[in-house]
């Protein structure tokens, strides 16, 4: 059975990407993951990557390089993407950039049922929120600093960019609804 493309997580999507810049054990996917920070990006834990590689090495789009034992280390698999798997990434990102996808987060509903809350108690939570929102637009800077002073294109680290002008949005319209609440502008 052959999964599609469309059916790939957003994990199997990291993990294809990273097999396709070469042969990688599932542990040392999951270090440079971390390291590139693409736990920004994905939720990603070493167990589900390693039920993510079986998963697209049962599908045909990854498959066995090889196999190392370093000193007292357990033996390591090593994988490579297959064309199959090549060809999957290549349709379910060119999905993924064509195609809006309608997606579920939590902090829509959680403005939607606001009003539940005393006025004071919603204001006091989106500060906090706006706080935290104002670190992340702070550390993608020092990020997005970080990669141009070691001159790595920016095509590897493009989402950056994107997610600092969502960020710088999101912070405008909430900014924007905590004084319409504080000044009354909105009925509460």
């Amino acid at each position: 059975m052959e999964e599609s493309s469309r059916a790939l997580s957003p994990l199997a999507v990291a993990a294809l990407a990273l097999l396709v810049e070469g042969p990688m054990h599932p542990y040392e996917m999951y270090q440079e993951m971390l390291k590139r920070k693409d736990d920004r990006l994905v939720k990603v834990r070493p167990g589900s990557l390693y039920h993510t590689i079986d998963r697209l090495a049962r599908h045909g789009m990854a498959e066995v390089a090889g196999t190392d034992r370093g000193g007292n280390r357990p033996e390591r698999t090593t994988y490579r993407v297959t064309d199959e798997g090549r060809s999957a990434l290549q349709r379910r990102l060119t999905a993924m950039l064509r195609e809006r996808a309608e997606e579920y987060p939590e902090f829509p509903l959680a403005l939607s049922q606001a009003h539940n809350l005393p006025a004071e108690e919603a204001v006091r939570l989106l500060e906090t929120r706006i706080a935290a929102m104002r670190e992340s637009l702070d550390a993608l800077g020092l990020s997005a600093q970080h990669v141009e002073a070691r001159d790595i294109p920016e095509k590897y680290w493009i989402e950056v960019g994107y997610q600092r002008a969502v960020l710088r949005a999101e912070l405008d319209w909430l900014e924007h609804l905590l004084e319409r609440i504080t000044t009354g502008r909105l009925d509460w």
